[in-house]
């Protein structure tokens, strides 16, 4: 199990990029450096500059949005910090959810299931770079020919070579989602794993292998997770800072009747308090929705308490079988500890 450092840029009023933490997560020998967006602060900026500034560490997004970008926009971004990076970028892509896509971007939610795979599918085209891309699917087509084009389109090659081996990771949650990042992905980014309940991610995953043919499995899979890490001596005061958090994802971050975050904790057995946690939070009673998430649902999903207690929780993490254990803080201590616990 390696270890990345997930920067939360895109959650920053402003776009700020703690450069010490990075070189020391670096220098300490994490094997990756995330970045993200939402709707404000996107991905691919800070990414480019961490480039710059880095020199071995893998850097990767989760994530780019795909209703952000054309597949082909994707690629040619994706080549670029491949190549100004020597070879470190991982793509990491999804579909963020309908308040996002249709009331930032603009543009419909859809069907993302079918969406993403011929997005994918595309850019599997463009980096293997054997012809001209051609695709003609459902939701996209390349070149274009719709009822508005000017039938001017010809089928291109990238002009920039060396990108076949960018691999592509998803973020997901769903069943169906998972099992397609099983099936066409080299990797996954779930939110809010939790290796208690790895079935729920884990029997999707090797449906996906199964459809995908050739002995896919977890062995060249990276299950990439990201979990937060609260240390302190008092165990209770470190689950209180995550399910502060916790609480704000399941109960606001989304929709009442379409919220990613609420759906996987329902997976995870916990119905009851989500649907508790969001009707509270959506009635103004944030109090009352924090205090409503249960110790269990904290342990199941985050890293608190003090050092001991925390490399007592570290091997269910490694069993499950997480492959890249992705940090959230801004302690450069908890860095530390985590490289010394772990590497």
């Amino acid at each position: 199990m390696r270890l990345g450092y997930n920067t939360g840029a895109s959650r920053l009023r402003r776009m700020e990029l703690d450069l010490p933490l990075i070189a020391e997560a670096e220098r300490l020998g994490y094997g990756v450096v995330w970045t993200s967006e939402a709707y404000g602060v996107d991905a691919v900026v800070p990414l480019a500059y961490l480039a710059a500034v880095t020199r071995k560490v893998q850097l990767g997004t989760a994530i780019m949005q795909i209703p952000a970008r054309t597949p082909a926009m994707t690629a040619m971004t994706a080549a670029s910090l491949h190549q100004i990076s020597g070879g470190r970028f991982l793509l990491g892509l999804g579909v963020s959810g309908p308040q996002v896509v249709e009331g930032w971007h603009g543009v419909p939610f859809g069907k993302p299931l079918g969406r993403i795979r011929e997005y994918v599918a595309i850019l599997r085209q463009i980096f293997a770079r054997e012809g001209p891309v051609v695709f003609e699917g459902r939701h996209y087509q390349v070149p274009y020919r719709g009822p508005d084009a000017t039938g001017l389109g010809k089928p291109l090659k990238s002009i920039i070579a060396g990108s076949q081996r960018i691999p592509i990771y998803l973020a997901s949650n769903g069943p169906k989602n998972v099992a397609l990042a099983g099936e066409v992905a080299d990797g996954l980014l779930p939110s809010f794993f939790s290796p208690d309940h790895f079935a729920v991610i884990g029997e999707p995953l090797q449906e996906g292998f199964a459809r995908a043919g050739n002995g896919k499995s977890f062995a060249d899979f990276d299950l990439a997770v990201n979990v937060n890490v609260e240390v302190g001596d008092d165990v209770k005061a470190c689950m209180d800072r995550f399910r502060e958090k916790l609480a704000f994802n399941i109960g606001v971050y989304g929709a009442r009747e379409q919220n990613f975050y609420n759906d996987i904790i329902c997976r995870y057995g916990y119905e009851g308090v989500a649907a508790d946690v969001q009707r509270l939070y959506l009635d103004g009673r944030q109090a009352e929705a924090v205090a409503a998430v249960p110790d269990a649902l904290v342990d199941a999903l985050a890293l608190c308490g003090p050092r001991e207690r925390i490399a007592e929780l570290l091997p269910k993490w490694r069993a499950a079988p997480v492959t890249t254990l992705n940090i959230r803080t801004a302690d450069p201590a908890v860095l530390r500890m985590m490289a010394e616990l772990v590497l």
